[in-house]
């Protein structure tokens, strides 16, 4: 009867066309979803705790517990629903018409927690004073993050965007595409050049997105475990050393792909790119893409699993997710575009310089290895947001 009273409660907050604040006298409702089995749940309820008593009457926590009731779950998605919120994992705390979902640390998460309360305590009781409610702000400072709160907001598309880079730059993914645009130049054909080699990029850039939309799914549907982060983080610096053991014995080449794996995939541009009709040759071209991309992916030393590792730690809503996974295949694919571009405009193949590839085999491999390191000892400073 109990457990039914606090989900009406909830449920009349679901359906207010303004969002809940606290007005002089009546407290901040704040909603606490959480699992038993969860340590991350665990670890927000003991801070949730010291709220409660820090701000006494002003805030009220009503707690639901998703692992042993399928009410509170319908409550948890209703709740996904209305803030149009990844609502896949715990713990989820709703604050007013704002939510944070996961718990990293009280220097982290804690601080977003504290921030929100302050916010919507503010907002509806002007009479509290600044000292009366401590500035959690206060210790950003003090915290292992880069810069404020702004700063932070773009070190994910930086982030983004430099990863992207260096993935799309490695050599490895390059030589079908370098053949396939040999095979076109040689049939003088502009139209039939712009049309196979935009389908293959294009492909390309599908199978990366569907393969790194997957595996983001998988990291979310395992509620971020900490020995899948470990686990990440050892593939990530296992990558980072191989890519500089290339670089420090200047192979601007990748070896994942054996010899006769290459002539296979040759043998078949070759075949697609000749045939005369546009629709076998597009369906040819479509399947040796994917190949491609499936053999090579083992070749980018581990970036796409790592990126999206950091993506799940920032907990972003679903549609975010997506988009800098988008961000991410635009710069992946931005050397592919400029080759291909430059060689349908000169009628020339040229790819990347052994000098090019060998210091970015470097630079990346640098770079995997610190977030490597991060990701197993310091996850937290991943958390951009």
């Amino acid at each position: 009867m109990f457990g039914l009273k606090k989900i009406i409660i909830a449920l009349v907050f679901l359906f207010c066309l303004t969002p809940i604040t606290a007005s002089a006298g009546v407290p901040l409702e704040v909603y606490f979803f959480h699992s038993q089995t969860c340590p991350h749940c665990i670890k927000e309820g003991y801070f949730l705790d010291q709220l409660e008593k820090k701000y006494g009457a002003a805030i009220n926590i009503q707690r639901f517990e998703v692992s042993q009731s399928q009410d509170n779950i319908k409550l948890l998605m209703d709740f996904g629903q209305r803030l149009q919120a990844n609502v896949s994992g715990v713990p989820f705390l709703v604050i007013g018409d704002q939510y944070i979902a996961g718990f990293l640390s009280a220097e982290t998460t804690g601080i977003q927690i504290e921030n929100l309360i302050q916010n919507a305590l503010r907002k509806s009781n002007d009479s509290l004073s600044s000292e009366q409610i401590p500035d959690p702000n206060k210790a950003l400072s003090s915290l292992p993050r880069i810069g404020n709160i702004e700063l932070n907001n773009l070190s994910l598309p930086a982030l983004t965007i430099v990863l992207g880079i260096l993935d799309g730059f490695n050599p490895c993914a390059m030589w079908a595409l370098i053949f396939l645009i040999s095979l076109l130049i040689g049939l003088k054909d502009r139209r039939r050049m712009w049309i196979l080699g935009v389908v293959f990029l294009v492909t390309s850039a599908v199978v990366y997105f569907l393969f790194m939309a997957a595996w983001l799914n998988i990291i979310l549907f395992l509620g971020f475990i900490f020995w899948v982060r470990i686990i990440i983080g050892l593939v990530a610096i296992g990558g980072g050393s191989w890519n500089i053991k290339s670089w420090y014995q200047s192979r601007g080449t990748c070896k994942i792909t054996q010899a006769p794996s290459r002539r296979r995939i040759f043998e078949g541009l070759k075949k697609a790119a000749l045939r005369e009709k546009y629709v076998l040759a597009i369906l040819g071209i479509i399947v040796l893409a994917c190949a491609v991309n499936l053999l090579e992916l083992v070749c980018s030393a581990g970036f796409p699993a790592v990126y999206v590792q950091v993506l799940a730690i920032n907990h972003l809503s679903g549609w975010e997710y997506y988009s800098y996974i988008l961000l991410y295949i635009l710069f992946f694919m931005m050397d592919d575009l400029l080759v291909f571009a430059g060689a349908m405009i000169t009628l020339r193949a040229t790819g990347l310089s052994n000098k090019y590839a060998k210091y970015s085999s470097l630079i990346g491999g640098a770079l995997m290895i610190l977030i490597g390191l991060l990701l197993i000892f310091k996850h937290q400073w991943l958390s951009f947001g």
